[in-house]
């Protein structure tokens, strides 16, 4: 019999990983299923050796019968969606993998999971993911070499490749779900450092970076992502004294992003109004005084106090937000116009190449000596469609899919990628495709 496998979600993080199960169907005897909202989006992704199909998670009674038929189920769906899908596994005792944060009902299917020997493995894409993976890999590490860790720094960004758009004063176009960039971080972000615990309040949170140089590569900035405290115990870092898990961004994004977050234009709380006839112009104007003697541009410096020859105007006008152009919506909240404004400039085009860039920084006690490993991961994109973020968010996944078809993986109920058994044979494949942690 084939070993049946379903992925739902037929979105940009989608192409690698069915490209990587349709090469190995052969040899895995795989039946691949690509369900989405879209079918026609399904269609596209599934080309002459997947099948296609339409799926609504909302529909319980056909998600059942799809979901029945099948081994494993691969849920690119939106976060908020993994429960229902979840829900159903355990009913239909089927296998789930996720690339997405382990959300708390999620957590509550542990006991089931394991009476039904289900593994529900979330958190094995990029960030998280990789993150994981290639930290628990140097932590086993250095614990093995008999080192006692004393501060750990991560941060992953999806960025652009330094030759695409290089007019582009953000160096960032959108390479996954553009919503989740455009809510990014409204969430207190909490993390320890010198051993006493931070915490970062949203309006803070892109004013408070950290800067970061890497070889060849050149200069970043990261912020604190969500709540890192979590993961002391899961990575067994109890003792540490810093611990911090954050976002990277090119030099000059955090600035910028930063008077979007001032102004409210990230608010996803009420629906505004009147939109028929509102340009780009009228958005930013919709936060500022009203003064009839001065341009938009000039109402910005003065509120924000900014200088004229900021990069972060630069940035605010190469998008196009004090031009006439019309939105094009007839509704939405702040957070849906400027996701809106920004995709029509922020959106890759077909020439177009996207980088992923990882870096971790330890610093252990061994021998007397304090020492310091610094790591980082480099991945750029074929084109738009097999995108660094596709590889690096899909093939931890299909890996996973593989080995639990292979009977590799025996760990059961719900976890992420932090033990041996799970991220040793991910990242050994992910390092012949040309993915991997790099030290210096």
């Amino acid at each position: 019999m084939p070993h049946c496998i379903l992925i739902l979600g037929a979105g940009r993080s989608s192409s690698s990983l069915i490209s990587y199960l349709i090469d190995h169907h052969k040899s895995l005897d795989l039946l691949v299923t690509i369900g989405d909202v879209s079918l026609l989006s399904a269609q596209e992704k599934a080309g002459a050796f997947a099948k296609a199909i339409q799926f609504d998670i909302s529909d319980k009674q056909v998600s059942c019968e799809i979901i029945r038929n099948n081994d494993i189920v691969i849920s690119l769906l939106p976060a908020a969606l993994h429960p229902k899908v979840a829900e159903l596994c355990i009913e239909l005792k089927k296998h789930l993998l996720t690339a997405s944060y382990v959300s708390e009902k999620m957590k509550g299917m542990d006991e089931k999971a394991k009476e039904l020997g289900l593994l529900f493995l979330n958190e094995c894409g990029l960030d998280p993911g990789l993150d994981h993976m290639t930290a628990m890999e140097l932590i086993d590490d250095i614990k093995q070499k008999g080192g006692i860790i004393e501060s750990f720094e991560s941060f992953t960004g999806g960025l652009i490749a330094p030759t695409t758009d290089i007019e582009n004063p953000w160096r960032y176009k959108f390479t996954w779900n553009p919503r989740n960039v455009v809510v990014a971080g409204q969430g207190t972000a909490k993390f320890l450092q010198n051993r006493k615990q931070k915490y970062i309040p949203y309006q803070q949170l892109f004013k408070r970076t950290t800067s970061i140089t890497l070889p060849n590569l050149g200069d970043f900035e990261g912020y604190a992502n969500r709540d890192s405290l979590n993961y002391l115990e899961l990575y067994g870092l109890q003792s540490v004294n810093t611990m911090i898990r954050g976002t990277l961004r090119n030099k000059g994004y955090c600035a910028a992003w930063n008077i979007f977050v001032q102004l409210g234009c990230t608010d996803d709380t009420y629906e505004l109004t009147g939109l028929q006839k509102m340009t780009h112009r009228d958005f930013i104007e919709l936060f500022l005084h009203e003064d009839d003697k001065i341009n938009t541009a000039k109402k910005l410096l003065s509120t924000l106090h900014l200088d004229a020859a900021s990069n972060q105007l630069r940035c605010l006008e190469w998008s196009g937000f004090f031009s006439d152009e019309l939105i094009g919506l007839e509704k939405g909240t702040p957070a849906q116009l400027l996701e809106h404004i920004l995709n029509k400039k922020w959106k890759l085009s077909e020439g177009d190449k996207d980088h992923v860039v990882m870096w971790h920084r330890f610093t252990y006690a061994l021998d007397e000596k304090t020492h310091e490993i610094q790591a980082s991961m480099s991945v750029i994109g074929d084109d738009s469609v097999q995108t660094a973020m596709a590889k690096t968010v899909g093939l931890p996944l299909a890996i996973a899919a593989k080995l639990l078809i292979q009977q590799t993986l025996k760990t059961r109920g719900v976890v992420i990628p932090t033990s041996k058994e799970i991220y040793e044979p991910i990242l050994k494949e992910l390092s012949k495709l040309g993915i991997e942690l790099k030290h210096h």
